[in-house]
């Protein structure tokens, strides 16, 4: 019972800090630069400045960002689960509170040194939600949905979603201004995809005498089945089994670890995998 109640103070605060970090990166890289950063928070503020500069009406950026999040939200409840998508919404709203409460804060006027840190900060502050099983909302819940139908990492779905969000503000507030954003999103992009790896695969090929002990610290670790296949060392002619094996890069480390405890003279050759077919276990969203 403790360890819930600590798992869960946890996973409050550090969501808290995910949404201040986003929130002070928007008041003082990303409005200064009038960067367009896409996703649901990119398309608030391409809104709030439509309204501002055309109808001269201020709109707080909760209220916009939270009718944004509207349709993705339902998409968390039905597909990906319900305390997922709760503490979503406690990022979602304590970002949009610190977005209008904090004052601009300005660090520097150089376009490209907006771009490019402002967007490793929003890449880092977004990983942090999902380390702990949450998002910043908008464009997160449409590509860990896609994720989980397809298995494979939906994080590049984003970028391409973001770029036709760019565009939009290419043809009303000049090109310049677009294409450093779409750096922006790029460097974001890249820390996300760089910090969380839950749906980025690695294949292991084990060479080993204890192949029943290698599978069972596979399974155990990473829910995941392996392969035991029989060979013959070149060098000596001595029978090997090569056990084979698919699992989260997240838990790569962790299960390496494992097999080493199991058989410290075991060989390893860790894989990045391209595609992955077939059925493939994805901790289910709670």
């Amino acid at each position: 019972m403790k360890q819930k109640i600590k798992k869960e103070a946890i996973r409050i605060l550090t969501i808290c800090v995910a949404s201040l970090i986003m929130a002070t990166n928007i008041k003082t890289f990303v409005q200064t630069g009038e960067m367009i950063p896409g996703g649901a928070t990119g398309l608030t503020l391409l809104i709030q400045r439509c309204i501002e500069v055309f109808l001269h009406w201020h709109i707080p950026y909760t209220v916009i960002n939270v009718i944004l999040n509207a349709i993705p939200v339902y998409i968390g409840f039905r597909y990906i689960g319900k305390k997922f998508t709760l503490y979503s919404c406690l990022m979602i709203f304590l970002t949009g509170i610190f977005t209008d409460l904090i004052p601009s804060m300005p660090l520097t006027y150089d376009i490209l040194l907006i771009s490019i840190f402002g967007g490793i900060i929003n890449g880092f502050a977004i990983s942090l939600c999902l380390r702990v099983d949450a998002t910043s909302g908008g464009t997160d819940f449409i590509s860990i949905y896609f994720s989980q139908k397809t298995g494979r990492d939906s994080f590049n779905l984003i970028l391409g979603i973001n770029i036709v969000i760019i565009g939009l503000g290419g043809l009303l507030f000049g090109w310049d201004i677009a294409l450093y954003s779409i750096i922006y999103q790029y460097a974001s992009t890249q820390v996300l995809h760089l910090l969380y790896k839950n749906y980025q695969q690695q294949t292991l090929f084990i060479i080993t005498n204890k192949a029943a002990a290698v599978c069972e610290a596979i399974s155990t670790i990473s829910h995941h089945g392996a392969t035991i296949m029989k060979g013959e060392g070149s060098y000596e002619g001595h029978e090997r089994s090569v056990v084979y094996s698919v699992v989260s890069s997240y838990e790569c480390q962790q299960v390496i670890a494992a097999i080493k405890a199991v058989d410290e003279k075991a060989f390893i050759n860790a894989i990045k995998t391209e595609k992955l077919q077939g059925h493939f276990y994805h901790k289910p969203k709670d």
